[in-house]
């Protein structure tokens, strides 16, 4: 331990003899575990930002959407045709023993007015099951009952964008607003959740009861007058997404009697699968920009080597005035391999102040989440180390083997 210390010692003496070379031999290090942490820091925060909006948009969540159908010939679009109606989602929550809840919805664009205040947003008829599927809360109020959607009655629950902008500070709750030239009375204001990871802004969106906007708001298809949008389906746990889907596709292709060779008249997805794929992207994202930015820390560990061997070369004579009264080949090689690493920890040390800092700038200005954690800190510090060791060994062991005669005789 004392000739640890005594070895420490006599490195911080001879890298401060070279102020700024030191410095600058210390500067490649910095800038690796700088750029370690900062772009290990903007890639977690990638995968955070898409965690919290997959969480936002509920869990296990299955939707299935009007499909595709032939007439005469032609072939029309997802969504070309209203192929869902309640009663499948009825149907759906009771003969599908591993779907937890079903909601139908409509969605239809509408002018929202409350005094002189107005704005333009979507309007989604829904049930109260739709709550649970997309595990939304109340900020204030309460939301609607399966009374209300049974009586058609006129109450509306508004997202934090529409209530900000009609009402501003002011309680919504209570208040009377007009869709469509319809008077509704503001039962509550959801909790915001934010962008959607598709981008979309979760919160400017107007809740109704289904049967009051099919009768008062979105209107009624002529074809079927129970014709929904979509059907919001969730699945009773991760593992049973797969049973879930293979039960909802059977069902309804037993409910709209559709033959073995026909295709679906429906389209089902699994959009767990989907913005898993998107998590999976920024994770991989992350590994790379971590990967190229150690790139830097090599650089840093090649300018140590090279500053050693140029510090052997300078201290040939010190060495052999070392090996002449008594100091043995592991002392030296200690000597200098501790040089090395104190190069490598200092700027490391510094490097992880470099990244802390990048990161919460990079935060603040390009208004990007950054998520540093811990573990990538002292993998950036403990990299940082073994760069030290590695680079420093050679030039280290170049001067412990250097020949006690030749060395005393170097100038």
């Amino acid at each position: 331990m004392n000739k640890l210390l005594s070895s420490l010692r006599i490195a911080l003496r001879a890298l401060r003899v070279n102020r700024a070379r030191s410095a600058l031999t210390m500067l490649g290090i910095i800038i690796g575990v700088a750029a370690v942490i900062a772009m290990v820091g903007v890639g977690s925060g990638a995968t955070a930002r898409i965690q919290d909006q997959i969480q936002s948009i509920g869990s296990n969540l299955i939707i299935v959407l009007p499909g595709s159908i032939s007439t005469n010939g032609v072939r029309l679009g997802s969504g070309g045709v209203s192929t869902l109606t309640e009663d499948d989602a009825k149907a759906i929550a009771a003969e599908c023993p591993a779907v937890a809840a079903v909601a139908p919805t409509l969605r239809g664009g509408v002018q929202i007015v409350f005094g002189s205040a107005n704005w333009a947003t979507s309007a989604q008829g829904v049930t109260p099951a739709y709550t649970i599927i997309r595990d939304l809360t109340m900020k204030s109020g309460q939301f609607f009952t399966d009374q209300d959607v049974d009586a058609g009655a006129k109450v509306a629950v508004l997202g934090e964008t529409v209530a900000q902008n009609l009402f501003g500070g002011a309680e919504p709750t209570g208040q009377v607003i007009i869709v469509k030239n319809v008077p509704f009375t503001v039962s509550g204001v959801l909790t915001p959740k934010g962008q959607s990871p598709t981008g979309q802004d979760q919160d400017d969106v107007i809740l109704l009861p289904i049967s009051s906007a099919r009768q008062k708001v979105i209107g009624r298809n002529r074809a079927n007058a129970k014709s929904v949008g979509t059907l919001m389906v969730q699945a009773g746990s991760p593992d049973q997404m797969d049973q879930a889907l293979s039960e909802m596709t059977t069902l309804l292709r037993e409910r709209h009697r559709i033959q073995p060779e026909h295709e679906d008249d429906f389209t089902v997805r699994n959009l767990t699968e989907v913005f898993a794929a998107q998590e999976t992207s920024a994770q991989v994202m992350s590994i790379l920009l971590g990967a190229i930015a150690s790139v830097s820390l090599i650089v840093g560990g090649i300018g140590i080597m090279n500053i050693m061997l140029v510090s052997v070369t300078e201290r040939t004579r010190e060495i052999g005035l070392r090996q002449a009264v008594g100091a043995r080949t592991q002392d030296i090689l200690s000597q200098f391999l501790v040089e090395a690493v104190t190069l490598s920890l200092l700027g490391g040390i510094i490097g992880i102040v470099v990244g802390l800092a990048a990161s919460a700038l990079i935060s603040y200005f390009a208004e990007w989440t950054t998520k540093v954690s811990v573990f990538s800190v002292l993998l950036a510090f403990m990299f940082s180390a073994l760069v030290g060791v590695f680079f420093g060994y050679y030039p280290a062991r170049k001067a412990a083997y250097l020949d006690p005669i030749e060395a005393l005789h170097y100038e």
